[in-house]
């Protein structure tokens, strides 16, 4: 009797530490499936329209001759700088300087004479006459010393506007003739985006509208502008519209004739957005898995209305609302109805592989 007593008491302290050892690791599991949530929120969004376009100087200018001559000083290197109206090229000698010396010296005479005599006929003491040849010999002078400076300025070839050169084509000493290229002048400060356009899109094109743009020489790198005039024609053979755009270009790395991957932001608005990987389609129909925090975490489907769509976002136009918790890592063992763990909180700060390293766990 008392072993039977013993055997009992035994076997309920057995029990009892295997109930308690049970109680624990129902404790320690987690009450759900743990996931990776992003907050739906407002930002600003824009639809685009993908284009490719080719650079232009926004003024560009090939310097020539306009008589032929011998080149007499270059005062330029390949690649340089200049300012507006610089001298680049003389093609002068020192007998057309000692000739314009000479117009200089006799125009200043007859202006002194002219002058001399005004006073003398305002006195009284000269004739009208003689005033009057006196102007035509000052009026002679200046009109001498025009023709001479106007040829010199054929033999000077200065910069347009303020720019790069390109590569120097000739020497001193070269003769020179009509049309024979000198160098390149490009005002490379602001550049002009020219693309071609579908004209399905002419009703969207306005100009003021912002432009993206990028290239294979600078990856990485986003250069922004705005559309600055619209063509007035739309290309019969290839039905899209010239669009003409400009593009900062403070530290001059781009160039005349590059190729330019192109974005036109049309409709910019503020709107809401959610990681794309949050959709979970069914159909022609997108839905998310939304989680509730005031309701322990508790997953409800819900369909949503999408708009457009951009690197790794989604615009939603109904369903959701501002501030809103959806799923986007671990949709596939999150049930409506049932409460989950939030393993992580994706703001688009960390990596995906650390995101996903958050959902490793007893359940997974």
């Amino acid at each position: 009797m008392i072993a039977l007593r013993l055997f009992s008491l035994g076997y309920l302290l057995v029990m009892g530490f295997l109930a308690t050892q049970l109680q624990a690791a129902d404790t320690s599991k987690p009450p759900g499936t743990a996931v990776v949530v992003s907050t739906a929120r407002l930002a600003q969004f824009a639809d685009r329209i993908e284009a490719l376009g080719t650079l232009r100087a926004n003024e560009s200018v090939a310097l020539t001759a306009s008589v032929a001559e011998i080149v007499s000083a270059i005062h330029f290197d390949d690649g340089d700088r200049v300012e507006k109206d610089q001298v680049l090229v003389e093609m002068t000698s020192d007998e057309e300087h000692a000739l314009l010396e000479e117009a200089h010296a006799s125009s200043r005479e007859a202006y002194r004479q002219y002058k001399r005599v005004m006073s003398l006929e305002t006195q009284g003491t000269a004739a009208k006459s003689l005033l009057d040849e006196r102007r035509r010999e000052w009026e002679t002078a200046r009109a001498r010393l025009a023709a001479i400076e106007s040829r010199l300025a054929d033999r000077l070839i200065k910069a347009p506007f303020a720019g790069v050169l390109g590569l120097r084509d000739l020497s001193v000493g070269a003769l020179v003739e009509p049309g024979d290229l000198i160098t390149t002048l490009d005002d490379d400060s602001v550049m002009k985006l020219e693309l071609q356009v579908p004209a399905t899109y002419i009703e969207a094109l306005r100009p003021g509208l912002g432009v993206v743009a990028g290239a294979r020489a600078y990856q990485g790198r986003r250069f922004e502008g705005e559309v600055k005039a619209i063509d007035s024609r739309v290309d019969e053979a290839t039905r899209a519209i010239r669009v003409r755009a400009l593009l900062p270009n403070p530290n001059r790395i781009l160039k005349p004739g590059m190729l330019m991957q192109v974005e036109l932001l049309k409709e910019p608005r503020e709107t809401l957005i959610i990681p794309e990987e949050a959709l979970m389609p069914l159909g022609d129909r997108q839905y998310v898995l939304v989680v509730d925090p005031a309701d322990g975490n508790r997953v409800a489907r819900r369909e949503v209305m999408t708009g457009g769509r951009r690197p790794g976002e989604v615009e939603i136009m109904a369903g959701l609302k501002p501030g809103e918790q959806v799923i986007t890592q671990g949709t596939l063992k999150a049930r409506p109805g049932e409460q989950v763990v939030v393993a992580a909180v994706d703001d688009g700060t960390r990596p995906l592989d650390e995101l996903l390293e958050s959902l490793s766990g007893p359940d997974q």
